[in-house]
């Protein structure tokens, strides 16, 4: 038997190929949109990809599933188990076999077997593994958004991504339950989790790739908990907002993602910025922070390629409406994966990085912010009207924050526009600078002209060693 876990960074998702060496065959678990990786890795292993499953349908990517099936002719294997408006609506269409508790299928000598662990969604199943040619025992479980290393999955995100409403404390009352069914499991099973540290579908995931059950049994924090109802306080407890664009991810791979669009975009003729504008396109420039700062064209959003776009494009682009970028093309394919991971597919088109320099020396007006140090910073915060942004988390700004300040999450930060006052001059920050210089765009497309942005953020400011202020001091 071969296993190959598949990790995208951007996304903190695994997905993982089952072979089995002796027919052939191969199983993908959980894959995401990029689908060639799939297959290539299955050419140089010499197996054919028979079979596509998932745990079950995603709330923070596009589903690879449908597309790989279609592509390799595989079957797909999809959970029929929770209330029918969380069924698979293309299942049907894709000719895919519905699986239930205690059903179970076969990878040449592999053998799947299927168990329902609902909590994070309610249609959720995790999929125990045993290579059939060295035991009938099984060997581990993929368990999907159920069980992480060190965390379980959030059960809050039906009602604060999907809309659903009264679903929270079912939903952790039902995890409860199939952490008690997790429990029984060998302690040897090793645990193959779908997400690590830096996803959005838990809150304190652990950045090391697999666990066993025994292992989490005995420190993961959720089975410490003495009662179902000391659980259900906690695992609501402290959840991360989860970005706006997870509502769209439940209703895509719910109804059945569309194929991605092949190709890169069109590149753009200066001469159509004009036209782009007046239309009111969004438009993306994916140059560094500083790059950005030094100069740009007025009323563009910036967010840099590379280490957060993925997230922050989900956050702040729109699913409605066509947008467009400007990347350098050394830059666009990882940035057109990063936006097809999400299934923001409505790229326009794109203009190289030269498209600033061109509108400067037509003798264009240009924007840009100051960068400061947090040193740099402290005086003209001492100042009488300055509005000081703090774009950083609830919970980040509660654990400590500059007197005075204001905080409003960055991803929330378009919809609270009008709270910030436009005839005052603005001093923004986040805990290292990733977030902030994407502020300082926002609020200058939003008609802010006096911007700077604090570039060393808290982290700076509490290495100085200047005051900071709790949320139990003030209250």
């Amino acid at each position: 038997m071969l296993l190959r876990r598949f990790y995208h960074d951007s996304l903190a998702q695994a997905s993982y190929m089952v072979g089995c060496q002796k027919t052939g065959e191969a199983l993908i678990v959980d894959p995401n949109r990029l689908i060639d990786q799939y297959i290539e890795a299955a050419d140089r292993e010499g197996l054919r990809i028979t079979a596509i499953t998932e745990t079950h349908i995603h709330a923070d990517f596009v589903s690879g599933a449908r597309e790989l099936a279609a592509k390799t002719g595989a079957t797909l294997y999809l959970s029929d188990e929770g209330p029918a408006e969380w069924k698979y609506a293309f299942a049907d269409a894709a000719n895919a076999v519905l699986v239930h508790d205690g059903d179970h299928f076969m990878v040449g000598n592999v053998r799947i077997d299927v168990m329902h662990t609902p909590g994070h969604t309610p249609e959720h199943i995790s999929f125990l593994l045993t290579d059939t040619a060295a035991s009938q025992r099984p060997m581990g479980i993929f368990t999907g958004d159920f069980v992480f290393v060190g965390d379980v999955g959030r059960p809050d995100l039906l009602e604060r991504a999907a809309g659903v409403a009264n679903t929270m404390d079912p939903g952790a009352r039902a995890l409860y339950r199939s952490l008690l069914r997790f429990r029984e499991l060998p302690d040897y099973l090793q645990v193959w989790p779908a997400h690590g540290a830096g996803s959005a579908c838990g809150k304190s995931l652990g950045a090391v790739p697999q666990s066993t059950v025994g292992y989490e049994k005995l420190v993961g924090w959720a089975f410490q908990m003495g009662s179902e109802d000391e659980f259900v306080t906690a695992v609501l407890e402290g959840q991360p907002d989860p970005p706006f664009y997870f509502a769209q991810m439940k209703r895509i791979n719910k109804v059945g993602p569309t194929p991605r669009p092949k190709g890169l975009p069109a590149l753009f003729p200066s001469s159509q910025l004009d036209q782009e504008m007046a239309a009111g396109t969004i438009i993306v420039d994916t140059r560094s922070a500083d790059e950005f700062a030094s100069a740009h064209i007025p009323g563009f959003l910036n967010i840099p390629a590379g280490g957060d776009f993925l997230t922050w494009a989900g956050w702040l682009l729109p699913y409605d409406k066509p947008f467009a970028l400007i990347a350098d093309d050394r830059v666009l394919p990882s940035a057109m994966d990063d936006l097809a991971a999400i299934g923001l597919d409505n790229v326009a088109g794109y203009w190289r990085p030269d498209i600033v320099d061109a509108w400067r020396g037509k003798g264009r007006e240009m924007s840009t912010f100051q960068r400061l140090t947090s040193q740099e910073v402290k005086p003209i915060i001492e100042r009488n009207g300055i509005f000081l942004l703090d774009v950083r988390t609830t919970s980040e700004y509660a654990e400590g924050h500059i007197h005075g300040s204001r905080n409003i999450p960055l991803g929330h930060l378009t919809q609270r526009m009008t709270d910030i006052p436009v005839d005052r001059q603005t001093i923004v920050h986040c805990q290292s600078g990733g977030r902030s210089p994407i502020a300082a765009s926002l609020l200058q497309a939003h008609g802010h002209p006096s911007v700077i942005e604090m570039k060393d953020g808290m982290s700076g400011w509490q290495a100085n060693q200047y005051p900071v202020e709790t949320k139990e001091r003030l209250s």
